[in-house]
């Protein structure tokens, strides 16, 4: 068998009279031709469709079950909530007589800030709307000529806490 080698090419005719240079590097490899990359994307989707059904799970739930409040007093927490005798409270809307107003905003911050307004002076659990409006339950924290208010926090319906207030001297 014999084997057969081509000359090699010839050079430009600019370079013609010049020797070739010969190199005494290895020969490279032959590279492979590149893969393709895979389309990305499929886990992802995959988890945004997980995602979505636990949205709507929980959705279905809150409708179901009333977690939606429990989700409100999460994303919108009732400051007051801890609030008992000693605490004070920052201001809040002024009303006369029976007025009442609604505050979404009361929060406890200490008496000896400038934001205090109001003393808690008492604090009574498991009132009704009406009976939290008619202040009775107040009345064994307030002394004689004291200007008291009342606070309250109830679900229609339902029972809350009141919180008895005087305002700070």
């Amino acid at each position: 068998m014999s084997e057969q080698a081509a000359p090699p090419p010839a050079p430009p005719a600019e370079q013609a009279g010049q020797p070739e240079p010969v190199s005494t590097a290895p020969a490279a490899e032959p590279q492979q031709p590149e893969q393709p990359e895979q389309p990305k994307g499929g886990g992802a989707k995959k988890a945004l469709g997980i995602m979505g059904a636990i949205v709507a799970f929980l959705v279905i739930a809150a409708l179901k079950f009333g977690v939606a409040s429990a989700i409100g007093n999460f994303l919108n927490p009732d400051e007051t909530a801890e609030a008992k005798a000693g605490d004070c409270i920052a201001e809040l809307p002024e009303v006369t007589g029976t007025e009442e107003q609604s505050v979404s905003d009361a929060k406890v911050v200490e008496c000896t800030s400038t934001e205090a307004v109001y003393n808690v002076v008492g604090r009574v659990e498991n009132q009704t709307e009406s009976q939290a409006k008619a202040g009775k339950a107040c009345e064994q924290y307030l002394k004689e000529g004291d200007d008291a208010y009342l606070f309250y926090n109830i679900a229609p319906g339902g029972k809350g806490y009141l919180l008895c207030l005087t305002k700070k001297a």
